[in-house]
């Protein structure tokens, strides 16, 4: 049953601030239960699939969840794998939702390799359009961020309210460390995109992805020849 209630801006925003204050500190399953009883059946995850921690996490707390995946056309093969096992295995619907485009229609229109030419416009078209729609049933919705991760997540909240999008953002482990994943991965087996044991810190399309040296910044490797570590997905 949806739980969907009306709120001002102003209402929405003091929710997210009370509620944020309020969780700081707290096991991520407690923030999940949280957002479950504020929002019911008008919240759902979002994983890229470098792993499935988020997925399970929430799955735990709220089985059936479901999880928005963005297939840009562009991803590595290990990532669409790690889709599949989590669809198998986890208690979670996975949405994959698509670009209005496929890859050779947007070459068609703006010129092959967009990516190389026009990163933010190629992933406004291949992401943050596709997951404003998929926004469109929910209230509220999960992500994976982490405050260790980089410097531009470091103060990212648990709870905020996204004005741009009129939605709550949850992030359910953004006061856990890389040490906390690696335990959770060790302790419940969860799924692991293959190439984040090869080298690779961080995993989004493949044309925009590298290996990260050791030791350096975990969004080192995305967007490499640009100034550029966000896709856009992040700032609403």
């Amino acid at each position: 049953m949806s739980t969907a209630v009306a709120r001002t801006r102003e209402e929405s925003i003091a929710l997210a601030k009370e509620a944020s204050a309020r969780l700081e500190g707290q096991p991520a399953d407690k923030i999940v239960e949280w957002a479950a009883g504020e929002f019911g059946d008008r919240f759902c995850v979002t994983s890229s699939f470098a792993d499935a921690v988020l997925a399970h996490v929430v799955s735990k707390v709220v089985p059936g969840v479901p999880v928005i995946f963005l297939d840009t056309g562009l991803h590595f093969a290990e990532t669409l794998r790690v889709r599949e096992v989590v669809q198998r295995t986890l208690p979670v619907t996975v949405r994959s939702i698509r670009p209005r485009q496929t890859v050779a229609e947007q070459d068609a229109e703006f010129g092959p390799r967009l990516y190389a030419r026009d990163p933010d416009e190629c992933c406004f078209l291949r992401k943050i359009e596709p997951l404003e729609r998929a926004l469109e049933d929910y209230d509220a919705w999960a992500a994976g961020l982490r405050r260790d991760e980089s410097p531009s997540r470091a103060n990212t909240p648990i709870v905020s309210f996204e004005q741009a999008r009129g939605k709550f953002k949850v992030s359910p482990l953004a006061q856990w460390t890389q040490a906390d994943v690696d335990a959770y991965i060790s302790r419940w087996n969860v799924p692991v995109n293959a190439l984040m044991r090869q080298g690779y810190a961080s995993v989004g399309c493949w044309p925009c992805t590298r290996r990260t040296p050791p030791g350096g910044d975990p969004r080192g490797g995305r967007w490499p020849m640009f100034d550029k570590t966000e896709c856009g997905l992040h700032t609403g």
